[in-house]
């Protein structure tokens, strides 16, 4: 029997599911309430992002994903913080997903890991990252 949907349609078993950044408790958006000490937006590339790399996710972001989650808040980054929208991200862009929770939910600013607790990640935790933030 021939299969109806599209093989895009059907669960990656690869690909780790997609993280929140809904705070469950206050039925909010979390957005960090400034630039992490290692923002991919910061001048000199503090990343080390490849060229054209910040580009590409903007685009994605811009696009169908609507925001990009900051690094720093990610689990595999090792971060007190739960997922959080990028703060770099949200002062530069306003996609129409970033619209909507802003008109139905609201954010809540929550602070960015602490410089001693945001280091640069080593190329593993970036490559896991990376695979999460939708990098191909």
């Amino acid at each position: 029997m021939d299969n109806m949907f599209d093989a895009a349609d059907e669960p990656d078993v690869d690909r780790p599911p997609r993280l929140s950044v809904g705070d469950p408790e206050l039925r909010k958006t979390r957005r960090l309430a400034r630039e992490c000490a290692t923002c991919i937006f910061k001048p000199g590339n503090p990343m080390h992002l490849t060229p054209g790399r910040l580009q590409q996710m903007v685009r994605e972001a811009r696009g169908d994903a609507g925001y990009i989650i900051c690094h720093s808040t990610l689990p595999y980054a090792g971060s007190p913080v739960p997922p959080a929208l990028c703060r770099g991200f949200a002062d530069r862009y306003r996609t129409w997903q970033l619209q909507v929770m802003e008109h139905l939910w609201g954010f809540v600013d929550v602070d960015p890991p602490a410089p001693d607790t945001d280091p640069a990640p080593s190329a593993e935790c970036l490559g896991r990252v990376l695979s999460i933030m939708g990098a191909r």
